[in-house]
């Protein structure tokens, strides 16, 4: 392929990106668009929070402190945390903020059995912790589920139930916003989440008349009658990818909505690059279903869209260079959104196509660890190679 081929075709595909993808780079679906506008629901439904935590001594207590502050319309705000055989002291500091809000009766705090065959880990977890809701004497409407370093802001919860109710939804999740302070961060973070929007464009996730269906698992309010009807957690038990696993159950039995927030925020810092690598790494090769031949086009998908406009802008000539250099300005314009959403200088958006790079070293490793063995490895755990099933 000519120099100019490869250059129309990667301004082809950006333009298509801009135009003809559910416009995800503008980064527009938020929970504060609209927030507060229409009628309150007439009755507040009961919610209890699921909580699942390993390891999370360092955080889970200020995660906890922010549901129990809520001020839902529909009473005191009910947590199980579910401990999923932490080595550190994440029991003792969720009864002991429990005891100082004097909110020991609203939380309780459980003990994962050992994990079973065939599940992963917080799924496992949730599963005990939604088991334990159910029992409750008044079981809950909605299931908030959330990770154990989110710390929410006031009154988000209210929103969050506001919106299920007011647009009938069965599933409302918020991309909790992620900590973005270290030069690894900066690099790293705002293009975690530009890619996840361009596999999952938020405008075609909340639309019915699109199979798209995604969620982030920190924050997934859920209506508990739509995920008994889904069959609960336990036909997911194997995803490495839960939430969009989940979330595709869900479409199934009615409409689901995901945004970016700035009042869910996670606690968890990636002061590294070696940091955010094992994040990325624990499911990138989960996202390609475990193929090699999806490693080997996604590489190459990459590097048309990423890496080939600087390059040819660069070290090109007539045509091929002018066509690369305006598929490289697109890429840059479009970048520009989630920077300004995470606060981080618009220059960064010319490191997008190393910046990528990047990422697909992180996927490469991700398939090595899982042909060795070590696939979904995350805080000591393993998960077994080829377990992970599709929902």
């Amino acid at each position: 392929m000519t120099a100019l081929a490869i250059a129309l075709s990667a301004c082809a595909i950006w333009g298509y990106l801009i135009v003809g993808r559910g416009g995800f780079w503008r980064a527009a679906d938020r929970d504060d668009v609209a927030r507060g506008t229409g009628e309150e629901p007439a009755r507040w439904p009961r919610v209890v929070a699921v909580m699942p935590a390993r390891d999370e001594a360092s955080v889970v207590g200020e995660s906890l402190a922010s549901l129990l502050s809520q001020d839902y319309r529909g009473g005191p705000v009910d947590v199980i945390v579910v401990d999923d055989h932490s080595s550190d002291d994440t029991i003792a500091v969720a009864r002991r903020t429990a005891a100082a809000m004097g909110a020991s009766s609203h939380v309780a705090v459980l003990a994962a059995p050992a994990l079973p065959d065939g599940w992963t880990g917080k799924l496992w977890a949730l599963h005990q912790g939604i088991g334990h809701a159910r029992k409750l004497p008044e079981p809950p409407e909605y299931l908030l589920l959330t990770d154990a370093d989110i710390r929410y802001a006031h009154g988000t919860l209210k929103d969050l139930v506001a919106r299920a109710v007011r647009d009938d939804l069965v599933l409302v999740s918020l991309m909790a916003k992620l900590r973005c302070v270290s030069v690894a961060e900066r690099a790293l973070i705002p293009a975690f989440v530009f890619f996840f929007q361009m596999l999952y464009p938020f405008a075609w996730v909340r639309s019915a008349d699109r199979g798209t269906a995604a969620a982030a698992g920190g924050c997934l309010l859920v209506r508990v009658a739509a995920l008994n009807d889904a069959g609960g957690v336990e036909g997911i038990r194997g995803e490495l990818i839960d939430d969009c696993a989940l979330a595709r159950a869900l479409k199934r039995r009615g409409r689901i909505w995901l945004g970016l927030t700035r009042r869910a925020e996670s606690l968890r810092a990636y002061p590294t690059v070696a940091d955010i690598g094992r994040m990325v790494i624990r499911s990138a090769y989960a996202q390609l279903r475990f193929r090699p031949l999806g490693l080997v086009a996604a590489t190459v998908a990459m590097a048309a869209i990423y890496l080939a406009p600087p390059a040819l802008a660069v070290f090109g000539g007539g045509a091929s260079q002018l066509v690369a250099a305006l598929a490289w300005a697109a890429m840059t314009l479009a970048y520009g959104p989630i920077l300004r959403f995470y606060g981080v200088a618009p220059w960064w958006a010319l490191a997008l196509p190393a910046i990528a790079g990047v990422y697909v070293a992180f996927t490469w490793q991700s398939a090595w660890r899982h042909l060795r063995g070590r696939g979904g490895e995350w805080k000591g755990r393993v998960h077994p190679r080829g377990a992970s099933r599709r929902a």
